[in-house]
C-alpha cells in the first residue's frame, strides 16, 4: 500500500488531468410498492417515495497520467436515493509496460469493477444503449467490486505490420481481492432488479425486513447488506479471457469467486461472508457500423450460514439490439432471470423469477446535451413478498424522460 500512497501523493502534483461527466434529471412514472432501498418490494428504482422529477444521477471520471507507465482513474457518482450519497464507484492506478511488440502487461490496483459487462461502456460504468442497466449489471453495480490487484496479459494484433496481422486479439486476465463477502445478500432475500443505481464505497444497502430475518438462525443477520466488506480474512479471485476479431466480434468470459466461508460472521455489523461464485459469458457483434447486438449471460451460487441454510443458484440472461442513425439511437432489450432456493430452512424462501422488456430512444441535440425516453415492462415473482401481505407476483411499467448535460 505504501506504493499506492506514493502513487497519490504523485497525483496531486501532477500538472494535467482529464475528465469527463454527466449531470441527468428525470421524470418517471413510479410503482404503487416502495423500492427495495426503502425496505419495499418494488425491483425498479422508482418506488412510491420516489420524487417524479429528479437529479437522478451525476457522475465524473478522472485520469491523470503520471509518467509513461503509470495512471491513476477514478470514478465518483451522486444519487439522490435513499438519500443523498456522493461517492467513488472506482479509483485505482494502473500499470502497463513500454515495449513496442503486440505483448503487454497491465495491472491495477485499487477498487474498480471486474471488466465482465459489454453494456455500461460509458460516463461512470452507465450504458449508452438504454438507462436502466439489464438486471446482471445493475446487480454487478450493487453488490460487486474487486479492492485488490488485477493482472493482464494481452496481445494487440494491430502492433504487427500489416502482413502478420490475422484480426484477432486477446488478453488473458486474473485479480485476487478481499473485501467482496456480502456479495450475494440482495439476490437470495429481494431477487434480481432492473434499475441504473451503483452503490457507492462503503455504502450500506437496505431490504425489506422478511420475516425469515427474525427467526433464530438468522437473527443476528442485518437487514441491509455491506456488499463491500471484509467479513471472514479470506482471498476471493477471478478469471477471465477476452477475445477480440477485427474490431466486429467481441467475447468476454470470466469466473468469479469470492471463496467466501459461509458459517462467518461479523456480529457487530451483521454481515455474513456469503461464499459466491458465478460465471459470466458477454458478447458483442458490430452486425453494422450503426446496428449492434449485445448479449450476456451470468450463472451460480451464493449460501451462507452453518451447514449452508441459505443456498441459491441464480441466473440471467440478455438480449440487446441497438441502431444509431445520425444523432438518434434506439435500443431494446430483453432478459430473463430466476433465483432457486436449494436449502432446507422452509422458513426462509428465497425463490425468485421473472423478465423485463425494455424499449428507450436517445437523441443528441449537442456535444453537451442529450435527451431521450424509455419504457420498461418489468414482471417479477418473489416467495417472500407474501411476508408482507402482498401478492408474490408483481407487474411494473415504467415510463422515463431524461435530459443529460455532459461535459
Amino acid at each position: 500500500m505504501a506504493s499506492l500512497s506514493t502513487l497519490f501523493s504523485a497525483a496531486a502534483q501532477a500538472n494535467t488531468v482529464q475528465y469527463k461527466g454527466v449531470l441527468q434529471a428525470s421524470w418517471q412514472s413510479n410503482s404503487e410498492y416502495a423500492a427495495w432501498y426503502n425496505r419495499g418490494v418494488s425491483v425498479n428504482r422508482f418506488g412510491t417515495e420516489s420524487e417524479r422529477l429528479n437529479l437522478s444521477r451525476a457522475a465524473i471520471d478522472l485520469r491523470t497520467e503520471l509518467g509513461s507507465t503509470w495512471s491513476l482513474l477514478a470514478s465518483a457518482q451522486y444519487v439522490p436515493d435513499p438519500d443523498s450519497k456522493l461517492g467513488f464507484t472506482e479509483l485505482f492506478a494502473q500499470y502497463h509496460t513500454l515495449n513496442k511488440g503486440p505483448r503487454q502487461w497491465q495491472a491495477r490496483f485499487g477498487g474498480f469493477y471486474p471488466r465482465m459487462s459489454l453494456e455500461n461502456p460509458d460516463i461512470g460504468w452507465s450504458s449508452p444503449y438504454n438507462y436502466s442497466y439489464s438486471a446482471i449489471n445493475a446487480w454487478l453495480g450493487e453488490e460487486i467490486r474487486t479492492f485488490g490487484t488485477e493482472v493482464s496479459f494481452k496481445h494487440s494484433d494491430n502492433r504487427l505490420s500489416r502482413r502478420q496481422r490475422t484480426g484477432h486479439n486477446w488478453e488473458l486476465v486474473g485479480a485476487l481481492y478481499k473485501g467482496n463477502d456480502p456479495a450475494g445478500t440482495l439476490l437470495a432475500w429481494r431477487g434480481w432488479a432492473v434499475h441504473d443505481r451503483q452503490s457507492v464505497f462503503n455504502e450500506a444497502i437496505a431490504f425489506a425486513p422478511i420475516n425469515a430475518l427474525n427467526a433464530p438462525p438468522l437473527a443476528k443477520q442485518a437487514w441491509r447488506t455491506e456488499p463491500f466488506t471484509e467479513v471472514d480474512g479470506r482471498f476471493g479471485y477471478y478469471l477471465g479471457a477476452h477475445w477480440d476479431y477485427q474490431k466486429r466480434h467481441t467475447l468476454r468470459l470470466y469466473w468469479y469467486d469470492n471463496n467466501g466461508d459461509p458459517s462467518v460472521l461479523n456480529y457487530h455489523t451483521g454481515q455474513y461472508a456469503w461464499d459466491t461464485k458465478f460465471y459470466s459469458a458477454a458478447y458483442r457483434f458490430k452486425i453494422t457500423r450503426s446496428t449492434h447486438l449485445v448479449m450476456q449471460a451470468m450463472a451460480g451460487n451464493t449460501a451462507m450460514g452453518k451447514r449452508r441454510g441459505v443456498d441459491n443458484d441464480f441466473s440471467s440472461q440478455f438480449i440487446l439490439l441497438t441502431h444509431k442513425w445520425q444523432d438518434y439511437r434506439v435500443s431494446g432489450r430483453v432478459e430473463q432471470f430466476d433465483v432457486k432456493d436449494r436449502d432446507f430452512w422452509d422458513f426462509d424462501p428465497n425463490t425468485s423469477e421473472g423478465g423485463a422488456v425494455t424499449l428507450t430512444g436517445r437523441w443528441q441535440l449537442s456535444e453537451h446535451w442529450h435527451v431521450g425516453m424509455e419504457f420498461q415492462y418489468l414482471e417479477s415473482k418473489v416467495a417472500n413478498r407474501a411476508d408482507f401481505n402482498l401478492p408474490t407476483r408483481q407487474i411494473e411499467q415504467l415510463w422515463r424522460a431524461s435530459a443529460e448535460l455532459r461535459f
